[in-house]
């Protein structure tokens, strides 16, 4: 079987994607400090360190880069960490890489390279507007704006070849390894197919860490018996993809024939709402789970609506999404309910408490 090196294959994606290897008749070989969830290869270690990349490399021709420092910090405290983790951490593998002739590379980037979505104004047609001001969200005027005329527009799905706007310090990491990527291919001549995840949700999502996106958190409230806080109106749009659907797009673009370059979005193509999430996470929570709560809240920052044109992923790679969102809501909830049961058993058993402790190292989290 051929050998596929998994980075951050531990983690919640990662993991994903060694099952779904596994059954396309695949041998993953997992680089991570944590071990795998299954029993497969596994080289503990960071993707940093030269030694530890090489000998994950040996003999094996196809290379999945998921291992990453992910969140949206606000903290520039944390500048050097996610710099190291994603950029640093890349271009070691990609020095690696380069000196193992490695046939194809998959590498792991995101939606919010992107900033805000994409924007059509009535009299000025697409646009690019600027990030929202303070004194806007805070007077409850959530939509943006046209940049030339202020007057309202209308969302309209993003394609790859949108100008990217990262607009914290995750998402300029995330840019840079996707520029560090093409160097190195034009370098190599070795094929970089860049998968641009939009809001993944599913089984193994992480909960009670930074890491933890807006469905995790949603469904971990309700699992607790406490309402989600929807932020804004709740009317802010968003791509929410199965990270089995992920998974698979990762298979098609490590063994599709001709391998696929440049960049391209894995998303459901269908947008919906927060609230359309929240509503759908409470509708497969237990029956007296409250509400969500819609709170005008806002964090500075946070972009209105951004979702995808998934067409160059099916054209190229094959790709589209399967997963049924109600159903991908209900095995989320079910699978943090269960979480929760298992914590609450597992506190009554121990004789020290677990709070504070470490979640492990964020540069092994996908």
């Amino acid at each position: 079987m051929t050998r596929v090196l998994v980075t951050g294959g531990s983690g919640f994606i990662g993991s994903h994607i060694v099952e779904a290897l596994l059954a396309a008749d695949l041998e993953p070989v997992v680089l991570d400090l944590r071990r795998p969830h299954i029993e497969v290869e596994h080289e503990s270690g960071d993707v940093r360190d030269p030694e530890v990349v090489e000998r994950a490399l040996r003999g094996a021709p196809l290379v999945c880069h998921q291992a990453a420092m992910v969140g949206l910090s606000t903290n520039l405290d944390d500048m050097p960490a996610y710099a190291a983790h994603n950029d640093v951490g890349t271009a070691v593998l990609l020095r690696a890489l380069a000196r193992a002739r490695s046939h194809r590379l998959v590498l792991a980037s995101s939606m919010v390279v992107y900033g805000e979505g994409g924007y059509r104004c009535p009299r000025h047609g697409a646009v690019k507007p600027p990030p929202r001001a303070r004194a806007e969200l805070e007077a409850g005027h959530f939509e943006s704006t046209c940049p030339r005329c202020s007057g309202p527009l209308s969302p309209r799905p993003v394609g790859e070849l949108e100008p990217p706007d990262p607009r914290n310090v995750y998402a300029a990491t995330k840019l840079h390894q996707e520029h560090l990527a093409s160097a190195f291919s034009r370098e190599t001549s070795i094929p970089v197919t860049t998968l641009r995840y939009h809001n993944v949700y599913g089984p193994r999502m992480p909960r009670d860490t930074p890491y933890a996106g807006v469905a995790a958190l949603f469904a971990d409230a309700l699992a607790a018996g406490a309402a989600p806080r929807v932020f804004e109106d709740g009317r802010q749009l968003r791509d929410f993809v199965h990270v089995r659907d992920v998974a698979l797009a990762n298979v098609l673009a490590l063994t599709v024939e001709e391998p696929p370059t440049g960049a391209f979005n894995i998303a459901s193509g269908t947008p919906r709402s927060v609230g359309e999430l929240a509503d759908a996470l409470h509708r497969a929570a237990p029956p007296a789970a409250p509400a969500p709560l819609i709170t005008g809240e806002f964090r500075l920052g946070d972009v209105r609506h951004v979702f995808a044109d998934p067409a160059r992923a099916a054209a190229q790679l094959g790709f589209s999404a399967r997963e049924d969102f109600q159903a991908g809501m209900d095995e989320l909830s079910l699978a943090l309910c269960d979480g929760r049961a298992q914590a609450g058993a597992a506190e009554r058993v121990t004789s020290s408490p677990l709070d504070g402790a470490p979640v492990g190292d964020p540069g092994a989290v996908d």
